[in-house]
């Protein structure tokens, strides 16, 4: 069964309505509750909940630790190309902007790894523009064998691929996924991407299981907030991430809330989603499935970043850049999107223990 089908179960369901009806009383039930369900979600997504944010904190801040302990993942991004071929109206790379395009050669893949490397770091997150003709499935496969012996854990996210394609790149070294479904509103996806592969509602949504059928440890999962009603699409994607780990025990599950950033080209019609709306999505990822890790990317203000870490944010990148190369070369391609967090992973290390917390660069390794 694919997600579609659970998303068709609330085709006709009235998310206003049921909001407008939640109490005080429903939210700090559904707060204490040990097993929650999809209503109790939506009791804590409400708009009510918003009176509660208090009590969420704390039940989240006791759950994180329980599950993770006062310790924080460092991670850092490595974008291996900014070719695109879709025409999304609310991304830099979108086909239609000018843009300085660039792919990293092998040899400057590496220079790039060794950089990242001296800093710290033994997770990389590596990325692509979606363009299959640029960038195929051998590259990518290809410049993770040159990445694999700096980094033990190798994540990818580049545009959405089949299962045997993703079942190449975990041969290759791969162990993780992150891929954003962008909105769960199927109307609201179908406007904002105006022509492409990325066109494919349905083969977007199905993505994730993919990935988790073909060997993946970790799928990470998102909408970007602004695009939609935040409230239903925080709904969904904490569904998906239980459909996920309910099908395939031994996948991990990360939540990531990306909000909409200053990027090349126009993109007006944007939902706001201010910081308190971004702390609740947060706690009720945490509250309802308080096993998945929660991440928070460098979009975010550093003092805001800090301040999430003892309300279940596990995850953290640093020494981030959003151009194609940006650590090593000095022939750069353009950025995505401008980051709001530039400090360094050393920066980050002392803040996190500045916290109470501990920072560590390397939680697990494939034998």
């Amino acid at each position: 069964m694919s997600f579609y089908k659970v998303i068709e179960k609330y085709k006709d369901f009235d998310f206003n309505n049921y909001f407008r009806n939640t109490t005080i009383q429903d939210v700090k039930k559904s707060i204490h509750k040990e097993r929650l369900d999809s209503e109790d979600l939506l009791n804590l997504l409400s708009p009510k909940a918003m009176e509660c944010l208090e009590e969420m904190a704390q039940r989240a801040n006791e759950l994180s630790i329980q599950y993770f302990g006062k310790v924080v993942n460092l991670y850092t991004p490595l974008y291996l190309a900014n070719y695109c071929e879709n025409h999304c109206a609310y991304c830099g790379y979108n086909v239609v902007n000018k843009i300085h395009r660039k792919k990293l050669t092998l040899e400057e893949v590496k220079l790039e790894g060794e950089a990242i490397s001296k800093q710290g770091f033994k997770h990389l997150l590596i990325l692509t523009g979606e363009s299959k003709t640029k960038t195929p499935v051998s590259y990518i496969a290809e410049c993770v064998r040159v990445l694999k012996p700096m980094f033990p854990s190798i994540g990818i996210e580049v545009y959405a691929l089949t299962e045997n394609e993703y079942k190449i790149l975990v041969d290759a070294g791969v162990d993780g996924l992150t891929i954003y479904q962008e909105t769960y509103n199927e109307e609201i996806y179908d406007k904002v991407h105006i022509s492409g592969p990325k066109k494919d509602y349905i083969f977007r949504l199905d993505a994730p299981e993919r990935g988790a059928k073909s060997g993946m440890r970790d799928i990470g999962l998102g909408a970007l907030l602004g695009l939609s009603d935040f409230r239903v699409d925080a709904f969904f994607t904490a569904l998906h991430g239980e459909y996920i780990a309910k099908k395939y025990r031994e996948v991990n599950i990360a939540y990531a809330l990306p909000r909409i950033r200053p990027h090349e080209g126009e993109f007006d019609d944007i939902n706001k989603v201010n910081d308190k709306n971004f702390v609740q999505m947060l706690l009720a990822f945490k509250i309802f499935n308080p096993t998945a890790s929660i991440n928070i990317s460098t979009r975010e203000r550093p003092v805001f970043r800090e301040n999430l870490i003892p309300l279940g944010a596990n995850k953290i990148s640093a020494g981030v850049s959003t151009n194609v190369g940006g650590h090593a070369i000095e022939d750069v391609g353009e950025e995505q999107f401008v980051i709001n967090d530039t400090r360094s992973a050393k920066e980050m290390k002392n803040v996190i223990k500045s916290l109470g917390y501990q920072a560590i660069f390397k939680d697990w390794e494939r034998i």
